[in-house]
């Protein structure tokens, strides 16, 4: 009996033991962690890891699938995202000023986490059989439609998110073997364009963070707020940290959003410099290994995928530790598996999981 079983997880279920531990372990910290955040709230830890729980299966479940089923059906999920994302600025449940959520009685879903998903797989689904450089066709359509996304996004509004989804689809592009040419000359215009995004594309208060990053002292006790309290707490934290639960500035409410955002501040506060060492050695442990699966995988989808969606999880991590630092803007970025929020938790556990899948289902090319 216990052959048989064994036989059953050898060859029957694909599995990354070293990608599903860490992510179980950086998860259990972001429990540790939001705890502490919430300031001892049980009910918040208890919701959290249920998603937990839930996302570690929906992981496992997302990556038994072959990795032709994701590019057969890349088309059909960005629709359906798409769909999604349309009805949520139509009937969405407005929160703060802005409409994010779609309300589904049992869960508060934001539709922006599954199309940031998506579009990564459909543009590694529509360009991995091209001929490189990618013709300007090809690049054109690519960008057309990355662009619309991003800008639907954004004028939820969701700066932050809007601009994950960019960078994630440019990526693809980038990996698939977009010239440099295009690059230099794109950047170019970018960067010329500006005027016309600050005065166009940028909301008043998101203009405000902008100015906000350069003069944070201009307004302290305003928009200068968050991010002068969160360099208090990360440089308050020093060495060892001032204790679990310990932090004076997460629990005497001067940092805000402790449990979503400023996570990261209040982790820096309590376990101080040697804490973030090992909360980042276990993100880079993650995109090492995922590195490795993309060098690896069978085919040229599996390769942009793989890339793709790492490059994501990157990406959410620099723009949330940029923030609560003061290098860019505070656009309200979670930081992945830590951060309170179902819809951007689990959407990560369906990232991985579709990441085993490309990278595990190799071993059928080799039979």
């Amino acid at each position: 009996m216990i052959k048989k079983i064994s036989n059953i997880f050898r060859d029957g279920i694909y599995f990354d033991q070293y990608l599903f531990i860490s992510i179980t372990l950086l998860s259990a910290m972001g429990l540790v962690f939001l705890f502490s955040a919430s300031q001892g709230n049980l009910e918040t830890t208890i919701k959290q890891s249920i998603f937990v729980i839930f996302g570690l299966v929906l992981m496992l479940l997302v990556s038994q699938p072959d990795p032709d089923f994701y590019k057969n059906n890349a088309l059909a999920f960005l629709l359906i995202s798409l769909f999604l994302l349309l009805l949520t600025a139509f009937t969405g449940k407005e929160i703060n000023g802005a409409k994010r959520w779609l309300d589904l009685g049992f869960f508060t879903l934001q539709t922006s986490e599954i199309i940031k998903i998506s579009l990564p797989i459909f543009l590694a689904a529509y360009l991995f059989n091209k001929s490189l450089p990618i013709s300007l066709k090809n690049t054109f359509i690519s960008i057309l439609l990355i662009f619309i996304i991003a800008n639907i996004v954004r004028i939820q509004p969701d700066l932050g998110t809007s601009l994950v989804i960019l960078i994630a689809g440019l990526y693809v592009l980038f990996l698939a073997g977009l010239s440099w040419r295009f690059i230099g000359a794109s950047s170019a215009i970018f960067v010329l364009s500006l005027p016309y995004i600050w005065n166009n594309f940028l909301e008043p208060f998101q203009r405000q963070r902008i100015l906000t990053l350069f003069e944070p002292n201009a307004d302290p006790y305003g928009s200068g707020w968050n991010i002068t309290q969160s360099k208090i707490a990360i440089g308050s934290g020093g060495f060892q940290g001032k204790g679990y639960q310990q932090g004076s500035q997460a629990h005497l409410d001067f940092l805000p959003e402790t449990e979503t955002d400023f996570i990261f501040s209040v982790i820096a506060e309590e376990f101080g410099f040697l804490g973030v060492c090992v909360l980042l050695s276990v993100f880079l442990f993650i995109l090492i290994r995922c590195l490795y699966l993309a060098l690896n995988a069978r085919d040229r989808f599996c390769r942009l995928t793989i890339g793709g969606l790492s490059l994501l999880f990157l990406s959410t991590i620099f723009i949330n530790l940029a923030m609560v630092i003061g290098i860019i803007p505070v656009v309200g970025m979670p930081l992945p598996f830590i951060s309170k929020g179902g819809s951007s938790l689990l959407s990560f556990y369906i990232a991985f999981g579709i990441i085993i899948s490309m990278a595990t289902h190799k071993k059928l090319m080799r039979r």
